[in-house]
């Protein structure tokens, strides 16, 4: 298949958002994203190889954007918590398309062995993203006998299962939930309310 030079993948990763946000999940197709970026069926399989591989992609793209602006506005122990928590709360909702992405992607994934070991991959990828954070914004006698590493991963955890419990529950009270969620992680790793470093 001749490389198609009329647009880009990160043109195609938009066509895909925009498509979701205007129609929903449902409506996302590879064909659905090359009538939106005014392309040929071809040039997005020739970018993308199945609609898993887009998605997969999609939520890659949203996981390092969130990262590169978590890494340059928090230089604090107390910003990076609040900026940290203020981001996962803005995808925790009944319709939150980040995590209808994640989550159709796992389903998908128990049934496919290549794309659960990507999954895998993007997972590390987020703890190993949010225990170097961590690690920068707190000293070891904050952390206590928990690790970087686990602090992350249960973070991670918590903050999943808060928007798996939003995307079920159109009551989900998302707000209280991350106004507690702070409390304990405050309590635990900053219990005089200073922040460091």
């Amino acid at each position: 298949m001749a490389k198609p030079n009329v647009v880009s993948k990160q043109e195609l990763l938009r066509s895909a958002q925009q498509c979701v946000a205007r129609q929903g999940l449902q409506a996302l197709t590879l064909k659905a994203v090359a009538e939106g970026a005014n392309v040929t069926p071809g040039t997005v399989y020739y970018h993308f190889r199945s609609k898993e591989q887009l998605l997969l992609e999609l939520v890659q793209e949203m996981c390092r954007r969130s990262w590169q602006h978590l890494e340059t506005d928090a230089d604090t122990a107390d910003g990076f918590l609040e900026a940290a928590l203020d981001s996962a709360k803005s995808r925790c909702s009944h319709e939150s398309l980040y995590h209808r992405l994640f989550f159709s992607l796992v389903a998908a994934g128990f049934h496919q062995e290549k794309l659960r070991a990507e999954l895998s991959r993007l997972l590390q990828e987020e703890n190993d993203a949010l225990a170097s954070q961590i690690r920068r914004h707190w000293h070891a006698e904050q952390l206590g006998d928990i690790s970087a590493e686990s602090w992350a991963l249960l973070m991670n955890a918590l903050i999943d299962g808060l928007a798996l419990q939003a995307l079920l529950s159109p009551t989900f009270d998302a707000e209280r939930a991350y106004v507690d969620l702070e409390k304990l992680i405050r309590r635990q790793l900053l219990p005089q309310g200073g922040a460091s470093a």
